[in-house]
């Protein structure tokens, strides 16, 4: 197993990885090919995959304002869970970030995601009381 930095060439397996994990998908919005690479562009973000025999087994996204980091798009293949993969990616996320200064790292997941909320409270993470996530969107596929 390999963790590297995503390329435009994994779009099509990185799209069948999140659809797989049921992970929300936005073709029209965030998640188009064009939007993904323009994110990549700005470079605030660390787009990595795990790799394995050729084939992409995990994602992770993590990205930065310059105070605080954000991972998202966590996701490993069913068949390829359990076996510290998951840890691996946020570890090298966390990595990458730390590296350029981000002294905070956040996450959000949404209720209907219990997996995910244990996944990031064994890496450490914790709620933040007192918050609320606001959002003002565009359109709904922003």
């Amino acid at each position: 197993m390999k963790i590297r930095n995503f390329t435009l060439e994994d779009y099509q397996q990185v799209i069948i990885l999140w659809k797989t994990c049921e992970l929300p998908y936005k073709p029209l919005g965030r998640d188009s090919k064009e939007s993904i690479e323009k994110e990549l562009k700005k470079g605030i973000a660390h787009f990595l995959v795990a790799e394995q025999n050729g084939r992409v087994t995990g994602s992770v996204l993590a990205t930065h304002d310059g105070r605080k980091g954000w991972i998202n798009r966590l996701a490993v293949l069913p068949e390829f869970r359990e076996q510290g993969l998951a840890a691996a990616l946020v570890n090298e996320a966390e990595s990458r970030l730390q590296a350029e200064g981000i002294g905070i790292i956040a996450c959000l997941i949404e209720d209907d995601n219990p997996i995910s909320l244990e996944v990031f409270e064994h890496f450490g993470y914790k709620e933040f009381p007192g918050m609320h996530y606001l959002t003002k969107r565009k359109h709904p596929e922003v």
